[in-house]
């Protein structure tokens, strides 16, 4: 996973829509309205959650290795780069979340990262 903090994920941008989103992948293998409102579209190794309208919330995706800038993190270290690197990281539902970087995951989840957009951090907050 190649993160620029709110901004892209790999050649994907937070600017996408569902329909951008389809035009580049196809048509998802499940697209379904999640547990906490938002519309997933699932392609297996990817899932992209929007809000109702439209704005793309989070991506998620299987990194053993997340690389932010110039820094390449194996999954297995990331929990404490995260520590080290962001003070105002804190844990929400099992997840680390990372203000600075942009991310949620499950330590104990390999190798699942989610890359957030900068208005999502409040709602993990919370939670």
């Amino acid at each position: 996973m190649r993160l620029e903090p709110y901004v892209q994920v790999d050649d994907t941008s937070f600017t996408a829509c569902s329909e951008d989103i389809v035009r580049t992948r196809g048509k998802p293998w499940r697209a379904a309205r999640n547990d906490v409102g938002l519309h997933e579209m699932d392609y297996g190794e990817v899932v992209f959650r929007f809000q109702d309208g439209g704005r793309l919330e989070e991506i998620t995706l299987q990194a053993e290795v997340v690389t932010l800038g110039n820094v390449a993190v194996p999954f297995a270290a990331l929990s404490s780069f995260i520590r080290a690197q962001d003070p105002q990281s804190f844990e929400r539902a099992g997840f680390l979340v990372s203000p600075r970087f942009g991310l949620a995951f499950d330590p104990a989840e390999p190798f699942w990262v989610t890359a957030l957009a900068r208005h999502c951090i409040g709602e993990w907050k919370a939670l």
